[in-house]
């Protein structure tokens, strides 16, 4: 790998000038990981703080390219903030979006202390608004706004289901498609059912009127119509508050979704499920069970009391359990691309959530003797603190048939991303890649949580827990880019070959020095934590390319826990460079001896070399690996030394054709212009010393 901070890789990028704001959230030295031959050079330019902490006053962003403006839900202030990024290197708050007050289509008005929970923004202007309502079992609504002008205009809304998490638009923008998630009450006493709600958009920057909306629901999936492998538990039955009609639309709760052409696919995060909805008729047509870990054949650091990254082949089942979904076309074919972060239930009636060791006691089942079994430890032994004691497990899963002990432990969440066809078939898992190179990067702080740097802190949860995803495309290659939550930063994986993806670069703006368990008035120093959100902006819709500020893409976080929204440039190193053209000199030399040569075989650039790469084993494969890690890994940050120390320069790691030079961020182009501007002086210099001579 590649280690350097933001300085270097700035200087990587096009004339690319780092402003911080006031706040100082972009830290001195952000993480900065590429593999050797990497394609895309990614660092922030800018951001904007709310000054919120640990409120979720940056969630879901989304650019309004015609404006250059960019909506953050600030989730605390129950508010879309709107912020003008036509300086992204210097955001700035110019409006917000309030659905207090707001006329519903059936007369009423959105109450006080409703909340944002998502935003998506037509191409047009037109602004859709997820809103929760104070109770969140109470149904939500839908809000329209005009966000053409600098101040919103507010344009009215819909009524919708319980607890709309997500919103997201049809390609062609007749469709708003929104998760209604539809989660229980504390008490169960209430578990609205959940639901797909599709709203039918005019070609108008307009509010839809009531009868546009309709609800996919999972009625046709009660009884015995469920696939296999779907997950349904922890109800009002098993919480003991009644006996549901429909046990299973109550159970299954939409989390975020996708639109490839006219169908609509949904993460059923619990379920580990997937739903695939037709949009114009209105009708989910599947439930698609998703794939699982197998922690015998995937290597995972489980505890945060062993003291050490350690990576290790263990008896437990992580459910991939996915929340954020995007898609995308490659080569013809539509694809699927899921953040697989997990969740459990846990509620005040019911919770499925137990410690691996605490299995035994408080009414739940002990582990049968048998899951012990192909490993080298008793089952006393693993299920010490510093083996698989500690591990967030569900008890909802693995239960014998007889009930008197668990056969299997299953966890949530596989710390991976994976990409499913259109079918919603896998085709790829990262497998441990996302620990292999945050153990790697910083090992100091490897598995840390959001609010705390701690090392090994979420190794007995979730790990790194990707959340956020966005896919886009740059020259010839697509990408993908997932967000952390708990570790903070995100990595940028070549899906070109969706089969086979590959590896380019860890960014990460924290500084780990900071931790507001120490000092909770130090956050405004300690960078961006938990990303809840990824928007890709092509170089054609991204502001400040024209200057330069912005290389070849931009990428927009917004991260949750920091209440900061951050801005990045993306340079593509797979770019041609123009070619130099020749620079005619006004006054010819009297010497055609000493007149520069423009023959082309006198070219310059054999000499310049790129920045001596690393040793390539240095980087991690994109392939899942089964290889345990049981030790801290060096500080990979440090001087590796040995004999690439200084480095020859042979082999720049990089395709034909990119000649920048090391660090600078320069051209061969500019290169030649100021050397043949030199030499043309040099020459004039001499002419004239002779001429004074004689």
């Amino acid at each position: 790998m590649h280690r350097s901070l933001a300085a270097a890789a700035a200087g990587s990028l096009l004339a690319l000038t780092v402003v911080a704001p006031a706040a100082a959230v972009i830290v001195d030295e952000p993480i900065i990981d590429s593999a050797d031959d990497a394609s895309l050079a990614i660092a922030p330019i800018g951001t904007h703080d709310t000054g919120i902490f640990d409120e979720s006053a940056a969630e879901i962003v989304v650019h309004y390219a015609a404006g250059q403006r960019t909506l953050v839900v600030n989730a605390q202030q129950g508010v879309v903030d709107i912020l003008d990024a036509s300086d992204p290197t210097a955001p700035t708050h110019v409006a917000e979006i309030t659905a207090e007050g707001t006329e519903v289509a059936d007369g009423s008005t959105i109450p006080a202390g409703a909340v944002a929970n998502s935003v998506a923004v037509r191409e047009d202007g037109l602004a859709v608004v997820a809103v929760e309502a104070p109770d969140k079992t109470d149904e939500g609504w839908l809000l329209f706004a005009d966000v053409r002008e600098a101040e919103p205009t507010i344009l009215g809304a819909v009524t919708v289901g319980a607890l709309p998490d997500s919103v997201v638009l049809s390609e062609d923008g007749t469709y708003a498609v929104i998760a209604n998630e539809g989660e229980p009450a504390e008490d169960y006493s209430v578990d609205p059912e959940g639901s797909i709600g599709i709203v039918s958009l005019s070609d108008d920057v307009a509010a839809a009127d009531q009868s546009q909306y309709r609800a996919a629901d999972f009625h046709a999936f009660e009884g015995d119509a469920l696939p296999e492998g779907v997950r349904i538990y922890g109800g009002r039955e098993d919480a003991g508050t009644g006996t549901p009609e429909r046990p299973v639309s109550e159970n299954l709760e939409p989390e975020y979704s996708t639109v490839i052409g006219g169908r609509a696919y949904t993460t059923l995060q619990e379920a580990n499920a997937l739903a695939i909805t037709d949009l114009e008729s209105a009708t989910v047509e599947r439930i698609v069970p998703l794939e699982t870990t197998d922690l015998r054949d995937v290597a995972f650091d489980v505890s945060d009391r062993d003291d050490a990254i350690n990576r290790q082949n263990w008896p437990v089942t992580a459910f991939r359990a996915p929340d954020t979904i995007k898609s995308t076309q490659i080569g013809g074919s539509s694809y699927l691309f899921t953040a697989d972060e997990g969740d459990l239930r846990d509620w005040d009636a019911y919770s499925e959530e137990a410690r691996v060791k605490d299995f035994g006691d408080d009414d739940i089942a002990p582990l049968c003797e048998s899951v012990a079994e192909g490993t080298d430890l008793t089952l006393d032994e693993l299920t010490e603190d510093e083996n698989l004691g500690r591990l967030t497990a569900t008890v909802a899963e693995g239960l014998s048939e007889d009930g008197t002990c668990y056969e299997e432990i299953h966890v949530s969440g596989s710390r991976s991303f994976s990409i499913l066809d259109e079918d919603g078939t896998e085709i790829y898992n990262s497998g441990s890649l996302f620990e292999e190179i945050t153990s790697e990067v910083h090992p100091d702080f490897f598995n840390s949580n959001h609010s705390e740097s701690n090392f090994d802190g979420r190794s007995d949860d979730k790990g790194p827990e990707p959340e956020a995803i966005e896919v886009g495309s740059i020259g010839d290659r697509t990408y993908a880019f997932i967000g952390f939550e708990r570790t903070s930063g995100f990595v940028t994986m070549d899906v070109t070959d969706p089969r086979s993806p590959e590896y380019v670069t860890y960014v990460n703006n924290r500084d780990f020095s900071v931790s507001g368990e120490d000092d909770p008035d130090a956050f405004a120093g300690a960078g961006d934590l938990g990303p809840e959100s990824i928007t890709f902006v092509p170089g054609e819709d991204a502001p400040g390319t024209a200057d330069d500020s912005v290389a070849d893409a931009m990428l927009i976080v917004g991260n949750e826990v920091s209440g900061t929204t951050t801005y990045y440039s993306v340079e593509d190193l797979l770019a041609e460079e123009p070619q130099p053209t020749e620079q005619p000199t006004d006054e010819p030399s009297e010497d055609p001896s000493e007149q520069p040569s423009t023959d082309p075989t006198d070219d310059a650039t054999d000499d310049a070399t790129d920045e001596p790469s690393q040793d390539p084993s240095d980087s991690p494969s994109a392939e899942p690996t089964d290889e345990p890690t049981g030790t801290p890994t060096d500080d990979p940050r440090e001087d590796e030394g040995g004999d690439d120390e200084g480095g020859s320069g042979d082999d720049d790691g990089r395709e034909d054709g990119d000649e920048r030079l090391p660090r600078t961020g320069a051209t061969i182009a500019t290169a030649l212009t100021v050397g043949a501007l030199l030499v043309g002086g040099g020459i004039t210099a001499l002419v004239i010393a002779r001429r004074r001579a004689l």
